[in-house]
């Protein structure tokens, strides 16, 4: 093997991802789960607020300031629940916040897809954490598809999508799921 690793600086390389990689970049963001998961209406539509915690571990954190863009997925449905037959599916959304930071301007900008895609500036970590994190007030179907008196319930989930490193990174796959999370699956009955 020490010969390999003389003739080759891939060698070098490939010691480093199997030995090395998983002590620098421990998997902390394995940890994440929603919390604050809140069912509310409007007059008209059924209103989904919901938050992350656990969801900026320090090597994620790192990689956001050094200009990687990063991306969380929300995965959110709403079904009616039936005895006899599958549940029904009422309303899905798949919803997207996308983060990158600007090292010469010294900012967050933040997309989210349920907002019309308009990017967000954020002066401070914690402002865009918080952006990235949290959904309020989504509007995940009309009450007009709900019948009163029935069971239904809410079904969510939050992923960390694959990090998308430049170029000349693309070898180090190892470091990239190290950072990558999802949540378990959350559901909330209740009787509209």
């Amino acid at each position: 093997m020490a010969s390999f690793l003389h003739r080759s600086p891939r060698g070098i390389i490939f010691v480093f991802l199997i030995v090395l990689l998983p002590v620098c970049f421990p998997a902390t963001a394995r940890s994440a789960k929603l919390t604050n998961i809140v069912i509310t209406n409007s007059k008209d539509d059924l209103l989904i607020s919901l938050k992350v915690e656990g969801a900026f571990a320090g090597e994620i954190k790192k990689a956001v300031e050094s200009g990687v863009p990063t991306t969380f997925s929300f995965f959110l449905s709403i079904e009616e629940v039936r005895r006899i037959w599958a549940d029904k599916v009422i309303a899905e959304a798949a919803l997207t916040h996308t983060i990158k930071y600007n090292n010469l301007k010294n900012e967050y900008r933040i997309e989210r897809s349920w907002e019309g895609g308009n990017p967000i500036q954020a002066l401070s970590f914690e402002e865009a954490r918080k952006l990235m994190t949290e959904i309020q007030n989504f509007r995940l179907t009309t009450l007009d598809k709900l019948v009163k008196g029935r069971r239904y319930q809410l079904r969510a989930k939050a992923k960390l999508s694959k990090i998308t490193l430049p170029f000349y990174f693309h070898y180090i796959l190892l470091m990239a799921s190290a950072w990558e999370f999802e949540t378990e699956w959350y559901t909330i009955e209740f009787v509209y």
